[in-house]
Formats: structure tokens, sequence, C-alpha cells
């Protein structure tokens, strides 16, 4: 059973935060009680230490989420063994990992939108500016990711 997510992107400000947060917000909704961690980090260095991005927080705010208090960190090869479930946003995510993690004999490392039967990426808001297909895009992963821990 998966007990611990990690959802990762290339910074930890934008998608895998708001990942974090949504996730955060579906378990308290749909399994109040359930005990289930989640967290979030990036494959990169650049923006450790920094806040959710003002954009990626607004777009969890209009949606009645919080994510305060959330700054970035990386992922390192010692959380492999610490969680059940790597849920990546897109292929140079998958890409990246495998610098982090040489090797995945226990198969944890997924991209998030498999979970929607999609083999697709989550739509990168940095490049395109439009936080709210992230988001929904996101929001979709996570439904899946929901509905494959239930069942």
């Amino acid at each position: 059973m998966i007990k611990k997510i990690m959802f990762v992107c290339h910074g930890n400000i934008c998608r895998s935060p708001m990942a974090e947060f949504i996730m955060k917000d579906l378990l308290r909704r749909e399994l109040p009680g359930e005990d289930i961690f989640i967290a979030s980090a990036a494959t990169s260095t650049e923006e450790i230490g920094n806040p959710v991005y003002p954009p990626a927080k607004a777009e969890l705010k209009r949606h009645g989420i919080s994510c305060e208090g959330k700054r970035a960190i990386r992922l390192e090869r010692s959380d492999y063994d610490k969680y059940d479930l790597f849920a990546l946003m897109d292929e140079n995510n998958m890409i990246n990992i495998a610098r982090i993690f040489p090797d995945d004999p226990q198969h944890k490392v997924r991209k998030l939108l498999e979970f929607a039967g999609r083999d697709d990426d989550v739509a990168d808001p940095w490049f395109t500016r439009d936080f709210k297909a992230a988001y929904n895009d996101i929001l979709e992963g996570c439904t899946g990711l929901l509905n494959y821990i239930k069942n």
C-alpha cells in the first residue's frame, strides 16, 4: 500500500508543490484520518530554499488551498527507501531522477498523469505561464492517484 508519496519536478516551486498541496487537500476531503505522508522535491538545486512561485501559490489559493511555509528542497538518493511512490511531472524529470536514483528496482518512479490514464506530461507553467492548465493536469493526476490508492 502507498503510504508515502513524493511529488517531483525540476525546481520544486511550481508543479510539484502544487501536486503536494492538491493531494493533501484531496486526502483530507476523501480519506480523512488516512495516514498518508505527502511531500515534494526538486531534481535540481537552482531553487532550493525558495518559496512556492507566486503565480502557482495564487492558483492554489483560487481553489482554497494553502501552501504556506513550503520551501523548495532537493530529492536525495536516500529518499528512495523512505517513499513508496515518486510521482513526476514530465519526461525531463524522468531523465533527471535517473541521476539521483540510478535504478528503480521497486518501480516506484512514475509520471503523475499515468494515474489519469494519460501518457503525456503535466503542462509546465514556468514556460507556458498557464498555471490554470498546470493545476487542471495536476488535479486530474492526483484524482487518478487517489482512486488508485482507494482501490
